[in-house]
């Protein structure tokens, strides 16, 4: 495990990187692929040690990718302050940029939980990533109207007893898409995961 800091839109960003043994030097490691998660909402204490993005980042070792996760601006020792979703959208490309500079063959596996994940989702354009996972989507608090369909493989997950985010928007909203996810939904798990965290790890590998 590596945590750094990489440079970034407003100045430092720190971040977490965890490189799976067997694909340390010889070439067919390259195509390992290379999962980065986006933390909850900086405002409300979210941070790359967030309990949620551990386990996402253990489930994506498990299924054999390299892991990265990373503080945004304000967070940790990340410089800068919130933005609104605008300047941490700037902060994921530019750790996806140094990320693959460092694996240019790695398939990009994007997720993010809640705040992360709408800034994992309206990145996708520019990332091009080849897999996509939201847990928990704040889909009934920003405006995701304006973002495009999502056309590589995708999952979602949701907690039915989710006390931040309404769990019957998400399941509308993702019933609504062109080119469906897997939902996949905990029936008794609240925003947090609390005491469910080992039965989300299941279901995202589950979607692989």
């Amino acid at each position: 495990m590596s945590e750094q800091l990489i440079s970034g839109p407003v100045g430092d960003i720190e971040l977490r990187l965890e490189v799976l043994e067997r694909a340390d030097s010889n070439t067919e490691a390259r195509a390992v692929p290379l999962a980065i998660i986006c933390h909850p909402h900086p405002v409300y204490g979210g941070t790359m040690t967030n309990k949620v993005v551990h386990i996402l980042a253990a489930g994506f070792r498990e299924l054999g990718a390299h892991t990265l996760r990373f503080n945004f601006r304000g967070v940790g020792c990340s410089a800068g302050e919130f933005d609104h979703g605008e300047g941490e959208a700037d902060d994921l490309l530019a750790v996806v940029n140094w990320a693959q500079s460092r694996f240019p063959d790695s398939p990009l596996w994007l997720a993010g939980f809640s705040f992360g994940a709408w800034i994992a989702l309206k990145s996708m354009p520019q990332l091009h990533a080849e897999r996509l996972v939201l847990v928990a989507p704040p889909v009934d608090m920003y405006d995701f109207s304006a973002i495009p369909e999502v056309s590589v493989p995708w999952m979602v997950i949701q907690g039915g007893e989710d006390e931040v985010v309404s769990a019957t928007a998400v399941a509308n909203w993702t019933a609504q898409r062109e080119h469906a996810p897997l939902f996949q939904t905990l029936s008794s798990a609240g925003h947090f995961f609390h005491g469910q965290l080992n039965d989300l790890k299941a279901c995202l590998k589950a979607g692989f």
